[in-house]
């Protein structure tokens, strides 16, 4: 078990040395021990470059020689848990679980009365987008993004098909938006930008890894492609932005494992357990969120107990609160509403699932959301330029 390393080894002490070098220090996270601000702060640019899923073992095992591993410095945790939901949002806001609240791909909003895929802002049952109900995202989560802190202009560069979805818009607050088309455009606009005069920062994404990880799996010929394309455009990158006095940061929200059909657990082969339930499961398949009937519990604890010790561990989310599993500090007012009773951590490449009415089944190959070194340890990677 890795757990986030919230006093200066994690994604949000990462943002804490880039707000603290471009904007206010966090009242909450320490700067990242590998990243002071006071290096960030000597550069006239800084690019944060998130590549989706790209995991520090993934990197080192396929990187061997590569440019990416040259310029590695170290490794970092990501937050719990180690899914895009909830690591991108610290990457746009700055802030860990603990405080922007956002615990997983499915996320129970007691506000909204419903279970929300938090990024496509829809509502698991129906697929119903709250946006188009009058429901804006930045107010329904109450978050402010980073972008509207920061004392320097700032752009981000995304895939065009997520520019102009309901969280993106909200979590990009003032920053100027460059969609792209493929990965030669995603780096020559952030090369166009740090080519301009003035200072800036720029957050890109690239989610092509972890989706492929996810039809293929982690260590396929498909991802192993896409790395060495992405690799090639990062190092004719830097060649490109040389003389522009940059400090170029790429990271990963997560890691992925491979898991396996005979590692799959489905609540419709435990109708027992599903009965103590009281919603859909929420989180992720690799820790999910149980809220169990009240008049349940013991039946609930009992049934994991005898059925399924061999691949989860039960805790009482409110103990994983407690030891710091989301964050430091001050939680969201609506955080508890949003881990659950209980938290089921899958053991090995185990995950959990269940289905909701008119939901379409489906399998990935790599998987995340746990705490397995695998997932939880993405690569630091900088270069001054």
């Amino acid at each position: 078990m890795i757990l986030p390393d919230y006093h200066g080894g994690s994604l949000a002490n990462l943002m804490a040395s880039l707000r603290a070098a471009l904007g206010e220090p966090s009242p909450v996270y320490p700067p990242l021990r590998d990243l002071p601000p006071e290096e960030v702060a000597g550069a006239r640019n800084v690019v944060l470059l998130v590549a989706d899923g790209l995991g520090d073992r993934m990197l080192r095992e396929l990187g061997q020689g590569s440019v990416l591993e040259r310029h590695r410095r170290g490794s970092m945790t990501s937050v719990f848990p180690s899914t895009t939901a909830s690591a991108i949002t610290t990457f746009m806001t700055g802030e860990a679980p603990q405080q922007h609240g956002l615990t997983g791909w499915f996320t129970y909003l007691a506000e909204a009365g419903s279970v929300l895929a938090v990024l496509p802002f829809r509502a698991r049952f129906g697929g119903a987008s709250l946006s188009a109900a009058g429901i804006e995202p930045r107010a329904l989560f109450g978050f402010t993004p980073l972008f509207d802190t920061l004392a320097v202009p700032s752009v981000v560069v995304a895939p065009e098909w997520i520019m102009g979805t309901d969280f993106n818009n909200a979590a990009s607050g003032s920053a100027r938006r460059l969609g792209y088309k493929s990965l030669a455009q995603l780096f020559a606009s952030v090369a166009s930008v740090v080519e301009a005069p003035g200072q800036k920062y720029v957050y890109a994404y690239l989610p092509d890894i972890d989706s492929l990880a996810h039809e293929h799996g982690v260590m396929s010929a498909k991802v192993a492609a896409r790395f060495a394309e992405f690799d090639a455009a990062f190092g004719a990158f830097l060649e490109r932005i040389r003389g522009t006095d940059t400090l170029v940061i790429a990271t990963a929200d997560h890691g992925l494992i491979d898991t396996a059909p005979d590692k799959l657990v489905h609540l419709n082969d435990h109708p027992d357990l599903a009965e103590t339930l009281v919603l859909p499961l929420c989180g992720e398949p690799r820790a999910a969120y149980c809220y169990v009937h009240p008049d349940q519990a013991s039946r609930f604890e009992s049934y994991v107990a005898d059925k399924l010790a061999h691949c989860a561990e039960l805790h009482r989310s409110e103990e994983l609160l407690a030891r710091g599993f989301f964050g430091l500090g001050e939680p969201h007012p609506r955080l508890r509403q949003r881990i659950g009773h209980y938290t089921l951590l899958m053991k090995d490449n185990w995950v959990i699932k269940d289905q909701v009415a008119g939901e379409k089944p489906f399998r990935h190959i790599g998987v995340h959301g746990g705490v397995s070194g695998e997932e939880m340890e993405v690569p630091l990677v900088v270069v001054r330029v």
